[in-house]
């Protein structure tokens, strides 16, 4: 089962592993600048460093446990392929690495950030962007490697008589190192979430509010956390994160392509391959888009912006005429291109409605600042509205998308679900197509804001610092951005991600020797039963009260896991408040630049408070579905997964523009607008900042691996549950006669 156009797929991921490297290495030449930079950037890179290898041991353990538990339920019972456990490890394996290596990249590129700003502009926005570049095609790079090795590997091993049949079990059981990937980058959002917030909120209401010093001042004892923060929060665990969501929609793509297709064997390994081929097309055109980023000396929040998406956008359209030659060379139908410019254009029109609430470049922000005339709590109100407001546009979108993308692929036939989902999965794909620039745009934003705190705490005057400011606010929006693509992208893949799981449970249902249904009297394969024949099986419709109870239980969750990590970042963030508090009190000198704070103990807390809070919320997702699967069934998981997917959108819309708001709120007013600086409208924005930094960088960026994890999960256990959830119903009195 091989064509010679899939040797594309592993030669385009060293091409970006090998720019990436050559980024890296042209960021390293540059000067790090003064000695003071010199040893600022130090401390934050050891920090991070620290962080991350506490972070990767608790991890690690997680890791071993679930791969003890897959390797039982492999060579044990039979219920699950011997390659599971092994696939599980690599996929958190390779989203660590992605993360680690952005990390890295991050902490050396600050400081080089902020001494070429000292040159001009547009050298502090081509390194930072250029050493954001770095993460975004490190992730592709190693998501792309990843995926054509284990397709490699699986082809050679997994024996199958039907060669459709084959290729179902190899898409299927590769979906399961997406579920390795997504453990990962849901600990390491959730723990960098909480370390950076921690230190961020205390650094602020201390220092800003309290003192009435500039941000990232020297004498904050807070400051060196909040840049680690700005490292292990939104690089590690945004690369991640975003290598989960790349990786879930080229497998979960692959797996309906091999479904849908499973009736024309000539056919079905193209199929499989599309996605595949369509993220490779988009490693080099993303390419070709981050050379075309630059900008002039005084350019203004709109002229950055425009800096930024000329890349993307000319990454955006000549991907749309890849799609056209991969659908060509692999000989599909050509109404697939149509939901790759689906994907493409849902995701950037998701972009740009998230640039418009959270820019301040425009009125919905401005609005936020000048709310502040009247005290913080209106600032936070008016967040908050601005934030639901901010949700229709995105979910309109999202909307249209599904339904033009399915309609594409199925040739305007809505009966046609298979295909339909298919055109779905590459829509989601078509959106992450370009993921190698777009995550240099996200991964941009934390390293220009370090650059302005090393410019702060180094003195290097008041241009530098306009200058990183600027960079800086331009992070806040292209963070956003990046963040609303994130969660776009997990709307369409859960989706998708909710057809695989049924094609898990067919394959279950023949490993546990039901080779055959009994659907409405007639008697079908298992294997060759459709969508629709296994939603009939399992009685899964809204008038059936397991998927009621599912849908709850899902949206429930969503909620639930925010509140769990807004609630931990507050507790370490009155942790950080009272050592600032106490450092200030207790070291005599600080204020007047006497003395040195102890950075070091504010490092600790946030570390300490990460690594205790992480635990909880993170091992609630994975056992949720377990248990909704064992006690509801399969309509009671395909309830879940639908609720979780709706309202977790949702949500993690209303958190991300929200956050971003309130903190260009705090920009604008920064700039000089309403009093500038130290004026109590801009006393009245840090507050607000201060609410929305879990917003935005912890709760509301984890919901969308939170919908990914938990299909991940319930696809990973599904032969568990086909195989002790109806003992259970019985003894529990709630299995109904529709359900064998």
């Amino acid at each position: 089962m091989q064509n010679n156009l899939f040797w594309i797929v592993p030669v385009c991921s060293l091409i970006a592993l090998f720019f990436a490297w050559l980024f890296f290495r042209g960021m390293m030449k540059e000067s790090e600048g003064t000695d003071t930079m010199k040893r600022i950037a130090s401390h934050v890179r050891k920090g991070a460093m620290a962080y991350l290898r506490q972070q990767y041991k608790i991890v690690g353990i997680v890791f071993l446990i679930l791969c003890i538990f897959f390797a039982w339920m492999a060579y044990g019972p039979g219920l699950q392929n011997e390659w599971v456990w092994f696939a599980f490890l690599t996929g958190g394996f390779f989203s660590g690495l992605a993360g680690f290596i952005g990390m890295k990249t991050a902490t050396y590129a600050s400081a080089r950030t902020a001494n070429a700003a000292r040159r001009s502009m547009n050298d502090g926005l081509k390194i930072a962007f250029r050493s954001g570049a770095v993460m975004g095609l490190v992730v592709v790079g190693l998501a792309l490697l990843d995926i054509s090795l284990w397709w490699l590997v699986l082809d050679y091993f997994v024996e199958e008589a039907d060669a459709s049949q084959k290729a179902i079990m190899i898409t299927t059981t590769m979906l399961t190192f997406g579920m390795g990937a997504s453990t990962q980058a849901l600990f390491a959002r959730v723990g960098g979430g909480i370390f950076t917030k921690a230190a961020d909120v205390g650094a602020d209401l201390v220092g800003k509010v309290e003192a009435g010093i500039p941000e990232d001042d020297p004498r904050n004892p807070a400051t060196i956390a909040d840049n680690v923060g700005d490292n292990v929060g939104d690089v590690a665990g945004m690369g991640a994160d975003l290598y989960e969501s790349y990786c879930g929609s080229v497998l979960a793509t692959a797996a309906l392509g091999a479904a849908a297709y499973a009736a024309f064997p000539d056919q079905q390994f193209n199929a499989i391959l599309a996605p595949m081929l369509i993220a490779a097309f988009g490693v080099i055109l993303s390419l070709f888009g981050i050379f075309l980023v630059k900008t002039k000396e005084g350019a203004s929040q709109l002229q950055l912006l425009r800096a930024l998406d000329r890349g993307i956008n000319a990454s955006s359209l000549l991907i749309i005429g890849a799609s056209f030659l991969v659908i060509y060379l692999l000989g599909l139908s050509y109404w697939i291109c149509g939901s790759v410019i689906v994907g493409l254009l849902t995701g950037i029109v998701i972009g740009k409605a998230t640039e418009h609430y959270t820019s301040h470049a425009y009125k919905p922000t401005q609005d936020i600042a000048k709310s502040s005339e009247t005290g913080p709590a209106t600032v936070i109100i008016k967040g908050i509205g601005t934030g639901m407001i901010s949700t229709a546009i995105p979910v309109i979108t999202i909307v249209i998308g599904i339904i033009l993308a399915y309609i594409f692929a199925a040739r305007f036939n809505m009966a046609n679900m298979s295909m339909g989902l298919y055109g779905v999965g590459i829509a989601a794909v078509g959106m992450l197509s370009t993921l190698g620039i777009t995550l240099a745009t996200d991964a941009y934003g934390p390293i220009a804001d370090n650059a302005g705190g090393n410019a702060e705490m180094s003195e290097l005057g008041k241009e530098v610092r306009q200058r990183t400011d600027a960079l800086d606010a331009l992070g806040n929006t292209t963070a956003a951005t990046g963040k609303g693509f994130a969660i776009g992208s997990a709307a369409l893949t859960g989706l998708a991600l909710l057809a695989s799981y049924i094609e898990e449970i067919k394959i279950g249902l023949v490993r546990l020797g039901e080779t055959t249904l009994n659907i409405g009297g007639d008697i079908i394969e298992t294997t060759s039963a459709t969508l629709k024949d296994m939603m009939t099986y399992y009685d899964v419709n809204l008038m059936n009260p397991k998927v009621l109870a599912g849908v709850f239980i899902g949206s429930m969750m969503a909620f639930l896991f925010c509140g769990l990590t807004m609630n931990a970042v507050g507790r370490a963030a009155q942790k950080m408040v009272n050592e600032v508090r106490r450092q200030f009190r207790e070291i005599k000198g600080i204020m007047e630049g006497k003395a040195e704070p102890d950075y070091a103990r504010c490092v600790e807390i946030s570390t300490r408070g990460a690594q205790k809070e992480m635990l909880f919320p993170s091992l609630l997702a994975i056992v949720i579905p377990i248990v909704v699967g064992l006690i509801f069934g399969v309509a009671g998981v395909m309830g879940l997964l639908a609720g979780g997917l709706g309202s977790g959108f949702v949500l993690a819309i209303f958190m991300a523009n929200s956050g971003g708001a309130w903190d260009n709120a705090k920009k604008y007013v920064e700039e000089g607008n309403l009093g500038g600086k130290g004026s109590e409208c801009h006393k009245a924005t840090v507050i607000g900042d201060t609410v929305g930094d879990p917003f935005k960088d912890t709760s509301g960026p984890s919901l969308n691996i939170l919908i990914k994890l938990m299909s991940m999960v319930s696809i990973v256990f599904a032969p568990v549950v086909i195989r002790f959830s109806p003992e259970i119903q019985e003894f529990l009195h709630i299995a109904m006669k529709a359900v064998k």
